[in-house]
């Protein structure tokens, strides 16, 4: 079945094509899909994204043509792949499934491939030798800020110099002699560092947290203390008060008035 099914629309093939790896699409399915890679000047087989340049000429695969119309005379459709999910405005949408009114929702991204792709579109990166290199990612719609702007090729490369990340023909033009390293590499060496500046940060946390933990024992001490000091201050002077009062009232005597 897949034979006669456009890996572009996954439908019917209608006026097949087949490119010079094999692979067949509606004819204006692959027109439509290549007319978008006409500024790159680069066109890549929509199945197993082989390359080609120039653009290859497109001539009707006449046998294929014959076969698929044999097979919708018997009543013979093409089957819709299970559990289609189709993409929302705020998804990634599949950069293969070009020509069809729905767009799939996009699983992965490669970052060889510059591409993302639904489930069924995904499927040669896991079954072909040629794609096993290729990194995938989690489906990004940041796909274009991972490339650079001058050579279209993945930043990869990570300039010390300017500080910015770069591709590998950046290197050999106007970063050229600069310090630079791969990207990867900077990464970890950034977390490293933030990881160090993270237990810095908290190990000056504790150490005033311990420092306002004895500051505030001191003052609860000196509070302690100041009130044990007035007790003490206090008592002796009432003690006093009350030996000095004792002997004046013993001096009281009673006159009786007489007229």
């Amino acid at each position: 079945m897949d034979l006669i099914t456009c890996s572009i629309c996954l439908d019917l093939l209608k006026d097949p094509v087949t490119t010079a790896c094999g692979h067949s699409s509606c004819m204006g399915c692959i027109k439509e899909s290549w007319d978008q890679d006409d500024m790159k000047g680069v066109y890549s087989c929509p199945q197993c994204r082989q390359t080609f340049t120039p653009r290859p000429v497109l001539k009707r695969n006449t046998v294929l043509a014959e076969v698929v119309e044999k097979l919708k005379k018997t009543g013979l459709q093409a089957a819709p792949p299970p559990a289609l999910c189709y993409a929302g405005h705020l998804d990634v949408g599949c950069d293969s499934c070009t020509g069809r009114k729905l767009i799939q929702k996009a699983l992965m991204s490669c970052l060889v491939c510059l591409a993302s792709y639904c489930e069924t579109h995904l499927q040669p990166h896991y079954e072909f030798p040629a794609f096993k290199k290729h990194k995938l990612v989690k489906a990004t719609a940041q796909l274009q800020e991972k490339i650079c702007s001058h050579h279209d090729k993945l930043l990869e490369v990570y300039c010390r110099t300017d500080q910015q990340c770069i591709c590998y023909l950046c290197t050999m033009d106007e970063h050229k002699g600069h310090d630079t390293v791969s990207a990867a590499a900077e990464r970890t060496e950034k977390q490293r560092q933030l990881g160090m500046s993270q237990q810095k940060v908290q190990q000056r946390f504790q150490e005033r947290e311990k420092k306002l933990k004895e500051l505030q024992q001191a003052v609860a001490s000196l509070k302690v203390s100041i009130v044990d000091q007035r007790r003490h201050t206090i008592s002796p002077v009432s003690s006093n008060q009350r030996e000095r009062g004792a002997p004046i009232q013993s001096h009281y005597v009673w006159i009786p008035f007489r007229e």
